[in-house]
């Protein structure tokens, strides 16, 4: 199972830190990847990290704003969102992707075994 949580109503230039708690499966095996989906819009990637040599990857649209991290002691892995801008408000969601003792994260969602339930972020102009 996964848990996303941290989402809420931030002005624009703000801050959120969202965390995706899992428990069932063998955590550090696996791959994280944050995703959103905006009302009326698909959804799409917003970073994933593996579990080898510092593997991450952020969409564009979020490079330099955003940090994702694990911390595989707790199960956990942070979305860090700072500067956001109104049109990061969407339903974040996190998933999860087996990948093995040492592996990369995969970009794309129809990779992912597991998904959470979804944390609202709406941002203020």
């Amino acid at each position: 199972q996964l848990q996303a949580s941290g989402g809420g109503l931030v002005e624009a230039g703000g801050s959120l830190r969202l965390s995706c708690a899992a428990s069932g499966f063998t955590f550090d095996d696996y791959a994280i990847g944050w995703f959103r989906q905006a009302p009326g819009k698909e959804r799409e990637g917003v970073s994933c990290i593996g579990n080898s040599d510092g593997n991450t990857y952020y969409a564009d649209s979020v490079k330099g704003r955003f940090t994702i991290s694990r911390d595989d002691a707790k199960n956990t892995v942070y979305l860090q969102m700072n500067s956001l801008k109104p049109e990061d408000t969407a339903v974040f969601y996190c998933a999860a992707d087996y990948i093995g003792k040492r592996g990369r994260c995969p970009k794309g969602s129809y990779a992912y075994d597991y998904w959470g339930q979804g944390t609202l972020v709406t941002v203020s102009s």
